[in-house]
């Protein structure tokens, strides 16, 4: 037992050594003008939602990863007429898109409800790996708007169109999530071969023209969305296996999600590939149809990885570059009937931790198979909203100051210097205390500090380290908001 202990131990602190090194010094910086411009404002909305959606939804299973062939339990098949045998398995789920019919499917009341609840830019899941296409393309049958799909006939079958159109129509940014794999496509998964893992299934050393009309067909939808869907903010790549073998991408980036990928035996259940997509050549072209164009390769060292994305998680400290957390706002990254959301405190709180620390919350909500988001996901948005609509302020366009969190009370600061102190409520806690005491921040002598919402002037002084700030009763039992009371400084001392 003790052996095991110092073990997972071990496991567990070079994951954390890997992800430090990987968070601290895997970035290349960008240095076109036009896109460091555009970064520079999407650091500044700080807040973005996120959509997986596909016919997977009508299981209610993870998205895509149960016809991968590796031993994980995220691919674990549990639904369709013999989940025991993989091949039955891959007809009944590919078999998903004759009864796939969203037709309550309202993109609109979804724009609506992101824009109440502050968010500025949203990312839609355009294609994920099992290869099934929410848009209308051209280079695949196996889409939405093919003819075996019942909600082909339906006026908003090209979802993607919808969905960008109803989202600029409430003056949010857009973004397309793809995804590099395409476990459908027989220029990846090879029918000729069984598949291994989640990589490729044949040596594109060996096979070299068959690889490349894989790049061709990559390359090919992915300029078909930047040309045919109007202007397109952020090119979000997930499958971050899908990459060069250079020096710099020797190993797999997602070594710390996978220590235990060997076992003691010897079984490999995923594998490392050189697998070139070509993406320097991709990106130059898709800059062509989208000037300034951000673009996300997700856990690929190098130039295109405009920010980085830690997943389900949120970084322990302030990061020395753009990044941004992805996180499911309820259940998984797909839809599941029985998903429980985050409390309003608990998302109010993850957004405030995010943004002190110089990050961007992308909070993924998955639509129903009937084109629904859940109530869960309506009334976290509503109690974001209802906080924002007061604190806004001290969210947007900011940055971190040292040291970011004082206990429970989180920092950010504006270009004009104001310092923005956000108090999180503790469990059980429905009022800010009458008192405050923060040693990091010394304001100014006669600087004016007032609560957001509120525009009582409250009174403070100064400490042997740092300053108190009293909050009167009055304001105490009329706060303007829940679960995060925000005191706005407006000048300190540097």
């Amino acid at each position: 037992m003790k052996r095991g202990i110092f073990i997972i131990t071990l496991l567990f602190s070079a994951q954390i050594f890997a992800q430090a090194i990987y968070e601290d010094e895997r970035y290349v910086p960008e240095t076109d003008p036009l896109v460091l411009k555009n970064l520079e404002e999407w650091q500044g909305k700080k807040f973005g939602l996120l959509m997986h959606w596909g016919t997977y939804s009508q299981w209610g299973i993870v998205e895509s990863w149960s016809i991968c062939p590796e031993d994980y339990g995220w691919c674990e098949r549990k639904k369709g007429s013999n989940p025991a045998n993989y091949n039955q398995y891959i007809a009944d789920y590919e078999g998903l898109r004759k009864t796939f019919n969203p037709t309550k499917f309202d993109p609109a009341k979804w724009a609506k409800a992101a824009k109440n609840a502050g968010m500025k830019y949203m990312v839609f899941t355009t294609k994920h790996h099992d290869g099934f296409n929410m848009y209308d393309t051209k280079y695949s049958d196996y889409k939405i708007t093919s003819k075996d799909v019942p909600f082909h006939t339906n006026p908003k079958a090209d979802v993607l169109k919808e969905i960008f159109n109803a989202f600029r129509g409430e003056n949010i940014s857009t973004g397309a999530y793809f995804s590099k794999p395409d476990w459908h496509n027989e220029n990846y998964w090879d029918p000729y071969f069984p598949p291994f893992d989640r990589n490729v299934n044949y040596d594109p050393s060996l096979y070299p023209e068959k690889w490349q009309k894989y790049v061709d067909f990559t390359h090919n939808q992915i300029l078909e969305i930047l040309t045919n869907y109007g202007k397109v903010d952020i090119l979000w790549l997930d499958g971050g296996w899908v990459k060069k073998r250079d020096q710099q991408n020797l190993k797999e980036n997602y070594d710390e999600k996978f220590a235990e990928n060997e076992s003691k035996n010897g079984f490999i259940k995923h594998r490392v590939v050189d697998q070139d997509p070509k993406m320097d050549e991709l990106v130059v072209k898709a800059r062509q149809k989208q000037p300034g164009l951000i673009v996300v390769d997700r856990a690929v060292h190098g130039k295109n990885q405009n920010y980085l994305t830690p997943e389900g998680r949120v970084p322990a400290k302030t990061l020395p570059y753009p990044w941004e957390s992805c996180i499911p706002a309820g259940g998984g990254w797909s839809y599941t009937p029985d998903a429980t959301y985050m409390t309003g405190r608990q998302g109010i709180h993850m957004l405030v931790d995010i943004v002190a620390k110089g990050g961007n919350l992308l909070l993924n909500v998955a639509p129903s198979p009937e084109g629904e988001w859940q109530q869960g996901a309506y009334d976290l948005l509503a109690a974001y909203g209802d906080w924002m609509k007061v604190n806004s302020t001290a969210i947007y366009n900011t940055k971190p100051i040292e040291p970011f969190k004082e206990e429970n009370i989180c920092m950010t600061q504006n270009k004009t210097g104001n310092v923005f102190l956000f108090y999180l409520a503790k469990e059980g806690e429905d009022k800010i205390p009458a008192t405050l005491t923060v040693k990091a921040i010394n304001p100014k002598k006669g600087t004016k500090i007032t609560m957001l919402g509120s525009k009582t002037s409250l009174k403070w002084t100064k400490e042997a380290e740092g300053f108190k700030v009293i909050i009167p009763e009055s304001l105490r039992n009329n706060l303007p908001c829940k679960e995060a009371w925000t005191l706005k400084i407006e000048a300190i001392n540097r």
